[in-house]
Parts: structure tokens; C-alpha cells; sequence
């Protein structure tokens, strides 16, 4: 199925994905571009040095898919009420703080020291336009930046829900999550992994930023423990597709239609899902995987799941 036909498909149920997207795009858009500048920071006389503010917002503004901030809104929608517990503003910041994360983890991947890519979002890499070093800082302020984001000191977030966002987002970008998820892919270059060992590394490496995007939308919410469960269950099923559908596009898709360098993962003896279980495989595994995602959220016990259904679809149906 095209994207198109699943952008129809929301469509024909009532739903449009493509026109809520639209609306939540330009809303982290004009926040992402608000707050990746040289005044930032709080506390300080003077701003950011001009050239490492450039090269974050060259890493992080106009490119992308922007999944997971959709992600985050999506999950606060489906989980807020009409009550204290619904913070709309912390689900805006948190939607920008995961694009940041995610930002700064493409810079560093692509470094030499790494992946070594030159194209990324079709333009050339961070570290190529800034310098290795221009753009080590870049990943590193960014990173930075992204809890400074779910810390405001004036903006009507509870200090317990910004704890809460802090936890969420560190877990998923650090050691038992993206962080350790690469280091297990670098170590993993000319192996011959199992199927077991590819999707434990995955869901570390991509999977656990998608399912903290979930969560950290529903704590932005009024969660019972029944939406969470099913909430976790679908952000696992989503995160675990995205990577599954991106082997199959690495030997499906064109660099023009990608945006980075198509066939990169078997010119570098990477395991893939597509080395592992063949192409056939993975293109079922990815339905399969999107069946489950759309399971848990009939179990959730939520009514405004339609966002997050839309883009499940478009998971696992993209063309790049």
C-alpha cells in the first residue's frame, strides 16, 4: 500500500493524518526555531557562539519526517482531559526536546568515528559543512538543549512532570536505549546476527526514542495504568517497524528518495532485517508489527486514537 493510499484510507474513516500533521508540524516548526538560538539559554549575559547555534539549527531545523514529536502530540491527545493533569505546553516541549535528541543522534552517526555519511535530509552531513568538531558540539548542545526544554523555570509545567519527561527521555536516548543500541550496531559490523539478537539491538537503538515519544506524550496526559500498558505496547510495536521498514528501503530506495545514502548498510557488512530474514520476510514482518500496534490501542480503553493509528500506517506503508 502507498503512502497515498493510507493517507486516503484515515480519510475514508473521517480522519485526515495528513491535515492534523500539517497543523502539529507548524506548531514544533515555530517552536524548534524559536528556541534553537543563541539567546537560549537561561541564566546568561551574553548568547551561544553564532557558528555552533548555526550548526544546530542547519542539524535540526527544515528535514525530517518529525515521527516522533507527531508521536508525542499524538499520545498527549489520545490521553488528555479537561483537568490538572493535562499540560498541553510540556507536551509541546517534549515533542521539540525528542526532535533534539533525535537531531543530535544523526549528527554523531554520521561522523566519520562512526557511520562516516555525507548525506543527510538531502544535504550534505553536519561534519561536512561545520568541521568534525563543528559538529561533534553540535550533537552535544543539542543534547543539552533538549532538557533545558523540559526543564522551563516559568512556563506551568509541575517540577514532577518535568522529572517525569527528564526520566523518559533520558532512558530512551542513553545506555539501555539509542546510545547502547548504536554501540551494539557498530559492534555488530561483519557479524552474523540472529533474528533475536538483530531486534534486541533495534529495539535499543531505534525503537526505544519512538516508544519514549509515546510515553512522554501520555505523561503530558491523564493516563490510567490500562493506557499506558497499551500505549508502551504500541510505541515497542511502531518503534520496532520503523527500523525493519528502513532495511527495506535501504535496498529498495534511491538516495533522492531517501534523503541519505541508499545501500549503506551492506556496503558496510551491517546486519539488516533484510540480510537476516530476506526481503519477502521483512515486508511481512513489518504488517505484522503494525497489526500488533493497532491491537494494542483497541485495548488501550482510549477514544482519540486515530493520530496515532495514522501513523502507524504511515510506519510502516512510507516511501523513504
Amino acid at each position: 500500500m502507498s503512502a497515498a493510499a493510507v493517507i486516503d484510507g484515515q480519510r475514508a474513516l473521517g480522519f485526515d493524518l495528513e491535515a492534523w500533521s500539517r497543523v502539529r508540524l507548524a506548531q514544533v516548526e515555530h517552536a524548534l526555531s524559536q528556541w534553537v538560538t543563541a539567546e537560549v539559554a537561561q541564566g546568561l549575559d551574553h548568547g551561544a557562539p553564532a557558528a555552533l547555534v548555526d550548526a544546530m539549527r542547519y542539524a535540526v531545523l527544515d528535514g525530517g519526517k518529525r515521527l516522533r514529536p507527531l508521536l508525542v502530540l499524538a499520545a498527549h491527545e489520545a490521553t488528555s482531559q479537561s483537568s490538572a493533569g493535562d499540560h498541553p505546553q510540556a507536551a509541546l516541549r517534549a515533542a521539540c526536546a525528542v526532535e533534539l535528541i533525535h537531531a543530535y543522534s544523526l549528527v554523531h552517526d554520521d561522523m566519520p568515528c562512526m557511520d562516516n555519511d555525507v548525506l543527510r535530509r538531502g544535504k550534505a552531513t553536519v561534519h561536512i559543512k561545520f568541521g568534525e568538531a563543528g559538529a561533534l558540539l553540535a550533537g552535544d548542545a543539542l543534547q543539552a538543549l533538549a532538557f533545558e526544554l523540559l526543564t522551563p523555570p516559568d512556563d506551568g509545567v509541575p517540577a514532577t512532570v518535568q522529572a517525569r519527561l527528564c526520566g523518559l527521555l533520558a532512558r530512551a536516548a542513553g545506555s539501555a536505549g539509542m546510545a547502547g543500541g548504536q554501540a551494539i550496531d557498530l559492534a555488530s559490523v561483519g557479524m552474523a546476527l540472529n533474528e533475536r539478537q538483530l531486534r534486541e539491538m533495534h529495539q535499543l537503538k531505534t525503537g526505544a526514542l519512538l516508544q519514549g515519544s509515546v510515553m512522554m506524550g501520555a505523561y503530558c496526559g491523564a493516563p490510567d495504568a490500562r493506557a499506558l500498558d497499551a500505549l508502551a505496547r504500541y510505541g515497542a510495536a511502531i518503534g520496532l517497524a520503523f527500523q525493519v521498514v528502513d532495511d527495506i528501503l535501504d535496498v529498495t530506495a534511491d538516495s533522492a528518495t531517501l534523503g541519505k545514502t541508499a545501500g549503506k548498510d551492506a556496503d558496510h557488512a551491517k546486519p539488516t532485517y533484510v540480510s537476516v530474514m530476506g526481503l519477502s520476510a521483512s515486508q511481512d514482518y513489518a504488517q505484522q508489527l503494525l497489526v500488533q500496534s493497532l491491537a494494542a490501542l483497541d485495548a488501550s480503553g482510549l477514544g482519540c486514537t486515530q493520530a496515532l493509528r495514522g501513523l502507524a500506517n504511515a510506519v510502516v506503508h512510507r516511501a523513504s
